[in-house]
């Protein structure tokens, strides 16, 4: 299979070009493959070929979508635009990464593929945004959500907290948000899974289980033995710009249901990432 991943330097990425091995691959960098420039991304997929495009390429940064909304329409929206009308030009699957922060977090229960989106932050509105333009594009299209994402490449929560603990024996993180740590590599493994199949349509992908992101970084802490204290907060102490939502727990049920196929804890994800 000849498979073209955008935005492959990031956490995702990295790990795709791993579990793909065996596939003609071809990934490409923000600075290669500019995604928001059409005649770009019409020249990659044209030279290429591609059977399925994996599109990883987004602008992520929750709170600096606040500040640069046009910015983030245009990669996360408009730029999806542009891989999916070239996907349907060459015959193109495509995969479109989505985000748990298209769900509002008032259900107070796991979000299933078919649950109503209603963002609350630009981030999560672009995102959505993005996979209406992929589902009315292409039809042979995997929309792929995921939540609180870490891997070795880039930045992410788990770096974060292992950092601090090199300088602080106090660290301040909230306990009234709730989501689902996933690694990268297990995301990455799943949508190979996904793409071999031809089985379209909208996956939630997370590993199984939840937490707060305090429950989270003190289990960072207990698997590396590390003697730092996390002090709880609530979502008011923290002056963010963007809105999180309360509880973005996602059900894997499409991934169950099409493929009987269950995600690992994220605590037993977590510590093979650290050990």
């Amino acid at each position: 299979m000849r498979i073209i991943i955008t935005g492959a330097n990031g956490q995702l990425g990295a790990e795709l070009k791993k579990v793909l091995e065996g596939h003609n691959i071809y990934a490409f960098s923000k600075e290669q493959l500019d995604i928001t420039i059409p005649t770009n991304v019409r020249e990659k997929i044209e030279e290429f070929e591609p059977d399925v495009v994996i599109h990883c390429a987004a602008y992520t940064n929750v709170d600096g979508c606040e500040s640069n909304a046009d910015l983030a329409y245009r990669v996360n929206a408009a730029g999806a635009g542009n891989v999916a009308a070239e996907c349907l030009k060459t015959g193109a699957a495509m995969v479109y990464v989505s985000t748990d922060y298209v769900f509002d977090g008032q259900k107070g229960q796991p979000y299933y593929e078919f649950d109503q989106p209603d963002p609350k932050n630009t981030y999560g509105k672009t995102k959505l945004a993005g996979e209406e333009i992929v589902k009315n594009t292409l039809r042979k299209h995997y929309i792929v959500r995921t939540a609180w994402l870490y891997g070795r490449e880039g930045k992410n929560f788990v770096k974060t907290m292992l950092q601090l603990a090199e300088t602080q024996k106090t660290v301040n993180v909230v306990n009234d948000q709730f989501g689902s740590p996933t690694n990268a590599y297990d995301l990455a493994r799943a949508i190979k899974l996904l793409i071999e199949s031809e089985k379209y349509g909208i996956y939630h992908v997370t590993n199984s289980g939840s937490c707060s992101w305090y429950d989270f970084a003190k289990k960072i802490f207990e698997v590396k033995g590390l003697d730092v204290k996390v002090n709880p907060l609530i979502t008011e102490q923290i002056n963010r710009p963007a809105q999180r939502p309360e509880y973005s727990v996602l059900k894997n049920f499409n991934l169950e249901v099409n493929f009987k196929y269950k995600m690992r804890p994220w605590e037993e994800a977590l510590i093979e990432y650290l050990t």
